[in-house]
């Protein structure tokens, strides 16, 4: 069969590279095309558009960039008629997959949607187009199948969250510090400053400012390749460094880590590694978000477990100051030891075995 894939951040990147691998194990005639990063491309398949050239944060950015967005949708319509796939797969990315996914249907196009619009969390208007539109809709956490169940009648699919199966696959590098040129003599503090070029222009000065009061660590940037290397803009530390596309490495040899929300919160947890939970965007995107958002937390870990064991600072609470104050906290054992007793229970919530090989089997049958 001939499937059609849209991811377009990072995180989709790496549950989509899981998918294809495992739809080319199951259909020997598989024929993938993809909007997606490297992962995917490392596991085969045409790709079509890159994440670095898709993903834009906030209310402003989209305005922004809308010429390029729409631009974008018309290119994916044009190039999904052309390719006439039998399924189209949508990974996440609502904002843009949501309006292929309504023009697919009415041109008779099989839509399964993996990791459902976050609704719960607000638009949840979008939940008549998915009523609408979707064929088979895949969630990653347990309480979104009550959620879509539940409040809005529709049958979802649970096979739990792929990312427990790519931590479990990953294979300890013993040579990260030779290799990087990395001393091997302090802690290590990693900072996960997100993938898209906004977020870290707005958030990883603010991560850096700290590191002159901290002689005795070591910190880490997790940089991604899909952004210029200019835009980390390191400045001259003595003790700081970065690596490309080793975040699990990273987080293997941590001491503690300084995250943008978002999926790198997640994997903090599965890798037992105390965190700080960041979020700035611009005034204009803050406002509105704070409008229409519902939710009483921004990282996964505290929405998972439905209460706050790593602390958050957003907008204007992220700064110098109040970093440098959160992270002393951090850094002591009986706050170290509260966090990681609770990241226990994520992992034991989101556990199924095999779940891209599910997700998978489903979607071919």
């Amino acid at each position: 069969m001939k499937y059609y894939i849209i991811a377009g951040e990072a995180s989709g990147d790496l549950y989509g590279s899981r998918l294809i691998t495992e739809l080319k194990s199951l259909d020997n005639n598989a024929e993938i095309r993809f909007w997606g990063g490297d992962k995917m491309v490392l596991s085969g398949g045409t790709i079509v558009k890159h994440i670095r050239d898709l993903a834009f944060m906030g209310f402003y950015e989209v305005i922004k960039n809308i010429d390029k967005i729409f631009s974008n949708i018309s290119f994916c319509k044009k190039d999904i008629l052309a390719f006439n796939p039998d399924k189209i797969i949508y990974i996440d990315y609502p904002g843009f997959n949501l309006r292929i996914c309504d023009w697919a249907k009415k041109k008779g196009f099989s839509n399964y949607y993996y990791i459902s619009p976050q609704i719960w969390a607000w638009k949840e208007g979008r939940i008549k187009k998915i009523k609408r539109n979707v064929d088979k809709l895949y969630v990653i956490f347990p309480f979104e199948k009550k959620y879509y169940n539940e409040k809005h009648n529709i049958d979802t699919f649970y096979f739990g969250h792929p990312l427990i199966e790519a931590i479990s696959s990953y294979n300890i590098n013993k040579n990260f510090f030779s290799e990087n040129n990395i001393p091997y003599n302090k802690p290590i503090i990693a900072f996960l400053p997100g993938s898209r070029i906004q977020e870290i222009k707005t958030i990883l000065p603010i991560f850096l400012s700290i590191i002159s009061n901290y002689p005795n660590y070591n910190f880490i940037i997790a940089g991604v390749n899909n952004v210029d290397p200019n835009i980390y803009n390191l400045g001259s530390y003595s003790n700081l460094f970065i690596v490309y596309n080793k975040t699990y490495d990273l987080l293997t040899n941590s001491f503690a880590a300084i995250v943008t929300s978002g999926t790198a919160s997640l994997e903090c947890s599965l890798f037992k590694i105390p965190q700080l939970v960041c979020y700035k965007t611009s005034h204009l995107s803050y406002f509105i978000g704070k409008l229409f958002v519902k939710l009483k937390y921004i990282s996964l870990v505290n929405i998972i477990l439905e209460k706050g064991i790593v602390k958050e600072l957003i907008q204007d609470n992220l700064n110098k100051k109040s970093l440098a104050y959160e992270f002393n906290k951090l850094c002591e054992q009986e706050t170290r030891s509260k966090i990681i007793k609770e990241y226990s229970k994520i992992f034991d919530l989101l556990s199924v075995k095999d779940t891209s090989k599910k997700i998978a089997s489903s979607i071919i049958n």
